[in-house]
């Protein structure tokens, strides 16, 4: 029975993952198509850099991110193959939004010749070798709390199926007016869900303190993507910090207000994409050409237009009885930002210019209506 020794995967890494010519990548390519002994080993080791990326403050999602937005969609199953794969051996108890990136990925496999195979392991190895640290947010494991008497058990939030029934139906409709209403009814459900949660930790000795998670900005348009969370993120009192070399935001709040914000700020870019794409037709079928500063200009202005009205929307939301529990969770929310994020700038938006584009970005983020109508009972 032949074996294979770690020499063959140690030979590998040591020819290509530390040099970025495609001759090395080739020869250690050939190395491991040369010897089928040595897959274990390799999976083995990638499953290791895997367990590098969680002490570096990775989550799934973000390491899927980062291999679409630098490999492709092959790498991608290769690296989610390899986390489910780590997560199976480990049999560690997850929290919930950990496990909900799990359920995500797609591990399914391209059939492909060895050579081939082996090439895409190592420039995907190659990538996870370099990852750099992230700001550490909450850790893979569920830990139960440890509960005192009274101490309330938070339940499955039964409003936020319907929040999303409400924004899907939003984004469907070829309606103005029914996304609006549709919109500002899910805001309002989320300001009740997040409030009623506020009032109910303040009356119970539960150890409640803000969470973080991120949110992928993809290309193109990255800077008015990056600036409408901010919007949504500081209306649902919360922070948003952009890493723009690496592709998202961090939003860093309350679970109830976390959910609203990745809801709201999805919901906000169809519907702005949706827009956009209307204008444009609107704007071929009468002659005129729409280019790339004509969608940048829209969606800085969408942005703009969507901070403004959901800043006024949120200061005229609480009531005075409200604001010492809600001033608390806000110096709480800065307090982790600061913590997670002691050096921060700030950044302008760049390339917008077109006139056409910023008015008619901005009559769309007023259709997108987000006001919250009425004080939540």
């Amino acid at each position: 029975m032949s074996t294979s020794t770690p020499g063959t995967v140690d030979r590998a890494f040591k020819t290509a993952l530390y040099a970025d010519t495609d001759t090395t990548l080739d020869t250690a390519a050939s190395l491991l198509a040369a010897d089928p002994s040595a897959d274990a080993e390799l999976a083995l080791r990638g499953e290791e850099f895997i367990a590098t990326a969680w002490r570096r403050g990775w989550q799934p999602a973000d390491v899927v991110r980062i291999v679409r937005r630098e490999l492709d969609e092959t790498h991608v199953r290769l690296v989610s193959g390899l986390i489910l794969g780590s997560e199976a051996r480990q049999k560690q108890p997850r929290g919930r939004r950990w496990a909900a990136q799990l359920e995500d990925l797609d591990p399914s496999t391209v059939r492909t010749d060895r050579f081939s195979h082996a090439t895409a392991v190592l420039e995907l190895y190659r990538l996870l070798l370099r990852l750099p640290s992230l700001e550490p947010l909450d850790g893979p494991t569920a830990r139960p709390p440890h509960k005192t008497p009274g101490e309330r058990q938070a339940p499955e939030s039964r409003i936020l199926p319907r929040i999303r029934a409400l924004l899907a139906k939003a984004e469907a409709t070829g309606f103005p007016e029914e996304a609006e209403a549709l919109t500002g009814k899910a805001q309002e459900l989320m300001a009740r869900h997040s409030i009623d949660e506020a009032l109910l930790a303040a009356r119970t000795p539960a150890a409640d303190a803000p969470g973080a998670c991120r949110i992928g900005i993809d290309p193109p348009y990255e800077t008015a993507q990056a600036t409408l969370l901010d919007a949504v993120a500081a209306a649902n009192r919360c922070r948003a910090v952009w890493n723009e070399a690496l592709g998202f935001s961090t939003v860093v709040g309350f679970e109830p207000d976390l959910e609203a914000v990745e809801l709201l700020h999805t919901s906000l870019l169809v519907q702005a994409t949706a827009a956009m794409t209307k204008a444009e037709a609107a704007a071929r079928a009468s002659g005129r050409r729409r280019t790339k500063t004509f969608r940048q200009s829209f969606l800085a202005a969408y942005a703009h237009r969507i901070a403004t009205r959901l800043t006024s929307a949120a200061e005229t939301q609480v009531t005075e009885d409200l604001l010492p529990v809600l001033a608390t969770r806000e110096a709480a929310v800065t307090d982790r930002t600061d913590r997670l994020f002691p050096e921060t700038t700030t950044t302008r938006l760049r390339g917008v210019n077109d006139a056409a584009g910023w008015t008619l970005g901005a009559e769309a983020a007023d259709r997108a209506q987000v006001e919250r109508h009425q004080q939540p009972p």
